[in-house]
């Protein structure tokens, strides 16, 4: 690793990563015609935006930057795969790891793991659930899409929010940094489906904003000092397979824990592929 690389993961280390995103999140709210103009344009260029699919094209029309940073698309380019036995991809993003999750672990990086123990929360009840299971991680990068979709039917039963750091969540402190996913602060959505159990996390990172879920609202911030759960009843939450659930203010991960199953990767599927929300990830098997 270069010494430009070992400093960026050093000043992860030291930075006051609450108070910077706190801030960070006042300023992508700020209305003044000039200053998010000037912010989003910037931001759009620097990052070689694709507005054609923006159900709103123009920059200027968007009141705050996190208002373009969340935008709408139109989803007809997100076609949803309507294969009754699989999940599809809840995010534009890339592939960082996927495949099973082994003795309660969950591969980060190279020589680097955590478990989902940690990632859920401590509850060992719902550790259990995905013991031998699958998962898959997914990043997303400021250019894109920032709303997380369902990648199959189902039924919320539990949320979580549970607090932690806000490393940064690139590859490159994705690969230096132990058990990045379960130190961040999160938000664990747990959700009965045909396959089983599934749990879909949106961790927070450096400059996040927030996390929304489309029932709730803002779950984070505030940051808070324990793990606070809402329970929800049966029927009180149902999302059909590719229905908004959720969005990030400014960008980070997706991981997705699915119950054992025998389970088969799409050939589309890579480390470090780009998906598009819709897009085929994986089918359960049939074993008759």
């Amino acid at each position: 690793m270069s010494i430009t690389d070992n400093l960026k993961i050093f000043f992860q280390y030291i930075l006051p990563k609450h108070f910077v995103s706190v801030l960070a999140g006042k300023l992508a709210d700020v209305r003044t015609p000039w200053f998010k103009n000037l912010f989003i344009s910037k931001f759009a260029k620097a990052y070689q935006i694709d507005m054609s699919n923006a159900i709103e094209p123009e920059l200027t029309n968007y009141p705050c930057f996190n208002d373009f940073f969340t935008r709408a698309i139109h989803l007809d380019s997100r076609p949803i795969n309507q294969d009754s036995e699989s999940f599809c991809s809840p995010v534009d993003g890339a592939m960082s790891q996927f495949g099973a999750i082994e003795s309660g672990k969950i591969v980060q990086a190279k020589n680097h793991h955590y478990s989902a123990l940690e990632l859920l929360g401590g509850n060992e009840e719902q550790a259990k659930w995905f013991e031998n299971g699958e998962f898959c991680t997914i990043y997303l990068a400021p250019k894109d899409y920032h709303r997380i979709h369902m990648p199959c039917e189902g039924k919320l039963f539990e949320m979580a929010h549970v607090p932690g750091q806000l490393f940064s969540v690139n590859p490159l402190t994705a690969q230096n940094v132990p058990k990045l996913f379960a130190r961040n602060e999160r938000v664990v959505c747990f959700f009965e489906t045909s396959f089983g159990k599934m749990a879909l996390v949106a961790v927070g990172a450096t400059i996040v904003g927030s996390i929304e879920t489309a029932w709730a609202g803002n779950i984070t911030p505030p940051s808070r000092t324990g793990v606070k759960r809402w329970q929800y009843q049966p029927d009180e939450v149902n999302l059909d397979k590719g229905e908004e659930m959720g969005r990030f203010k400014l960008g980070s991960t997706v991981v997705l824990l699915m119950e054992n199953k025998n389970w088969q990767w799409d050939e589309s599927v890579n480390l470090e592929a780009d998906l598009k929300l819709g897009q085929k990830l994986v089918s359960a098997i049939s074993t008759e």
